[in-house]
């Protein structure tokens, strides 16, 4: 039986594994959560790039990369939904009615987009788009109150998301810089945390 959980929203925060959740895929991540609410949660993750390039990636959908400076940008690996899938989370660009330019976009609070239609990707390939760009293959989700009963077990941490530390950060830095936006460094973390 699921337990009653005060209603939270983590949209726009990151989540960070506990030191001791030692899944595969989740294991040291950050999730950036593009959408949270009763229904249930969605999230990218975003220190665990998988061996394709942007550039190679472009090539498989057809498209010719019109940007150098994102040529060489690895593909990240999401999370285990629809990993056959491209998301792109970007920096808002809206047109002159104020909506997004692309066709599917989920406009998160703060200031992001997460699109999914490829007219991103062919707006990049002509050389233009949003400047910032961080695409994965798949996505992590979470069922009605599924995420809330991870937090109560310890399995993550939240913050409020920082765009820089997913556009800007060194990807083998991210887990320690999430961490320190709490003021914590993972050592400082017992397993235990939290169980009496």
């Amino acid at each position: 039986m699921l337990a009653d959980f005060a209603p939270i929203n983590l949209t726009n925060h990151f989540l960070i594994a506990m030191p001791n959740l030692s899944d595969a895929l989740f294991g040291r991540s950050v999730v950036f959560m593009c959408e949270h609410s009763e229904r249930g949660a969605l999230g990218l993750v975003i220190n665990k790039p998988s061996d394709i390039l942007l550039l190679r990636l472009f090539e498989k959908v057809d498209l010719t990369m019109g940007r150098s400076d994102l040529a060489l940008q690895p593909v990240f690996q999401g999370g285990p939904v629809q990993t056959e899938r491209g998301f792109v989370l970007h920096e808002a660009v809206a047109g002159g009615d104020g909506e997004s330019v692309y066709a599917s976009t989920l406009s998160i609070p703060g200031g992001l987009e997460m699109t999914t239609s490829k007219d991103v990707l062919e707006a990049m390939a002509s050389g233009a788009g949003p400047r910032k760009v961080f695409v994965t293959l798949g996505y992590a989700s979470w069922a009605q109150g599924q995420l809330e009963s991870e937090i109560t077990e310890n399995s993550w941490l939240t913050v409020e998301a920082d765009p820089s530390l997913i556009f800007d950060a060194p990807v083998a830095e991210r887990y320690e810089r999430a961490m320190a936006l709490l003021g914590l460094q993972p050592w400082m973390l017992s397993p235990d945390a939290g169980h009496a």
